[in-house]
């Protein structure tokens, strides 16, 4: 029977997706731009309990992943070599917490300086990123800021009222009756004797919240952030639930405090002599995201967020037949945003992408390409390139990694995993996809590969073009001279017509292009009439075409 902890349940506020009639959208201005490698990155988001148990050493087929486990199937993520096709090609990991933790998620810290048990030792983490740099992969560890578990010695002493580190947690007396953003309960009592208080814990009983207006706290958290660049030589942190730091009674989401913490701590950490990358949790509608990378801001409090609004946006107006909420929300993030937003389709909080697609294969391919040819610094949940499905209770959604066809382990491990494989093994698992060209394996592979090669995906503008047909989302990258076409379906029947108008693209008669994803090459812009670059757009299908000058 899972415990009450185990069961946790993130619950997000409801987020607001604005239509905006807007598409052409300036550039980010360059004193603002990020760092140059998260620009060039495409990131795997892996939950080392379900990505693959060793098979040799201490914690070897246990049934839970571990960081050794990482290592021995490192190359399928990356193998450093750019001339083969046998991996996937990523370039940077983010792993799910793997510092103490009573938990299988992890996100209820015991010791913000040790690595869990369950995964392995300081070594481990230092060969696994030794091994990912040396595949030119970055890693970004998930760093729990805004809350430890109520098991942390900090917090333990903190319930003592003489204790030096009271105010390290939020304590109240009487109890405020206030609810939190979703409606639950964060004012807890407090079990023990000497406590004579209720504490605040914005998500759950188990994981109270620091207090940021404590200056200890601070300092402390950031030694914690030198620790992991010093220790492990990692490149950067996800910051969990980072808009919750820092509550204002009743007003718990980011708060004006909130904010100016952050910009502090992202100014702390750009004059560390290894800067880390930040890039938050901030689930939101693109108003609130704003107020931590926008396009307007003097002082960034983050380096990137997720693009929460272009993730639903892109999942659910495919899986709808809604074209116009995707290319609004493509111009609303390049706008809003320029580079640093970090697109996603899901992740471990959220229904996999197969799952909202409801099982459609081609519209998960279409996901893929708005992905990884959409502005910023994209995310591949895990399996996702599978097409694993996947809805909650939350473990349900971060089940074992199919390796194999198998219902009892995915080649995951040689025991029972800490979890059921998903029931869409059989078909989504790696060993029946990876020699399959038409897979949906390959096709993430191959966008992958055309956004390494292509500056323009990674670096370039986005404006959204009329394609001729309400069925199509359409944009323009352009960086350098270099133009990259984006073409893709929202419709599941075949289109015949469409077509782009020469002079908006800035094209000349008997211009052509070439298909990224096939190398086919496109049919001769016209004179007069719009260009087709192809006679027929599949269901659902995209073209990611680069014109020649």
């Amino acid at each position: 029977m899972p415990t009450a902890r185990e069961t946790f349940v993130k619950m997000p506020p409801a987020v607001s997706v604005l239509a905006l009639s807007v598409l052409v959208a300036a550039p980010a201005t360059a004193q603002d731009e990020p760092q140059d490698w998260p620009q060039d990155s495409v990131f795997y988001l892996a939950f080392v309990r379900s990505f693959a148990d060793s098979t040799e050493g201490p914690l070897a087929n246990d049934g839970v992943g571990d960081l050794r486990g990482m290592i021995e199937r490192l190359d399928y993520l990356n193998d450093g070599d750019p001339t083969t096709t046998t991996d996937l090609g990523v370039t940077g990991i983010w792993l799910l917490p793997i510092a103490q933790s009573p938990s299988y998620h992890g996100y209820d810290t015991t010791d913000y300086y040790a690595v869990d048990d369950e995964y392995g030792t300081m070594d481990d983490l230092r060969e696994l990123v030794t091994e990912c740099h040396a595949r030119g992969i970055k890693v970004v560890l998930d760093l729990v800021l805004n809350h430890s578990a109520d098991e942390h010695p900090w917090f333990v002493e903190s319930a003592d009222p003489n204790s030096d580190k009271r105010d390290w947690y939020i304590w109240s007396d009487p109890r405020p009756e206030y609810r939190g953003a979703w409606g639950q309960v964060v004012w807890h009592d407090h079990m023990r004797a000497q406590a004579d208080a209720s504490y605040y814990g914005g998500f759950f009983h188990g994981m109270p919240d620091l207090n940021y207006r404590a200056d200890a706290v601070t300092q402390e958290m950031r030694r914690v952030t030198e620790f992991w660049l010093d220790e492990a030589n990692v490149d950067g942190y996800r910051l969990d639930a980072i808009k919750h730091l820092i509550e204002d009674g009743a007003d718990q989401s980011s708060t004006p405090a909130t904010i100016e913490w952050l910009q502090g701590y992202n100014a702390f950490c750009d004059a560390l002599d290894r800067s880390p990358w930040l890039v938050g949790e901030v689930w939101a509608g693109p108003d609130e995201i704003a107020r931590y990378i926008g396009n307007d801001l003097d002082t960034l409090a983050l380096d990137s967020c997720f693009d929460f609004p272009l993730s639903y946006a892109i999942t659910e107006g495919l899986r709808d037949g809604d074209p116009t909420r995707i290319r609004d929300e493509l111009a609303r993030s390049w706008e809003t945003y320029g580079l640093r937003a970090s697109p996603f389709l899901s992740n471990h909080d959220t229904t996999r992408t197969m799952s909202v697609l409801e099982g459609d294969e081609r519209k998960a391919r279409a996901a893929a390409t708005l992905l990884l040819t959409a502005p910023g610094t994209p995310f591949i949940y895990y399996g996702e390139e599978l097409g694993m499905a996947g809805t909650k209770p939350d473990p349900d959604l971060r089940t074992p990694f199919h390796w194999q066809a198998d219902a009892d382990t995915a080649g995951f491990t040689t025991a029972a995993p800490w979890r059921a494989p998903h029931r869409d093994v059989f078909t989504a698992n790696l060993e029946r996809q990876h020699a399959n060209d038409a897979s949906i394996w390959s096709h993430y592979r191959d966008l992958i590969r055309a956004r390494r090669d292509l500056p323009p995906l990674r670096r370039g503008s986005v404006r959204v073009v009329d394609a001729g047909n309400d069925g199509l989302v359409a944009f323009l990258r352009e960086h350098d001279g270099k133009r990259v076409l984006v073409v893709v379906s929202a419709t599941g029947g075949l289109v015949r017509e469409f077509g782009f108008d020469r002079d908006s693209l800035g094209l000349h008669p008997e211009q052509s292009g070439v298909d990224a994803l096939t190398g086919n090459k496109t049919e001769p812009v016209p004179r007069r009439a719009p260009w087709r670059p192809f006679r027929t757009m599949p269901p659902h299908g995209s073209w990611v075409i680069t014109l020649d000058d």
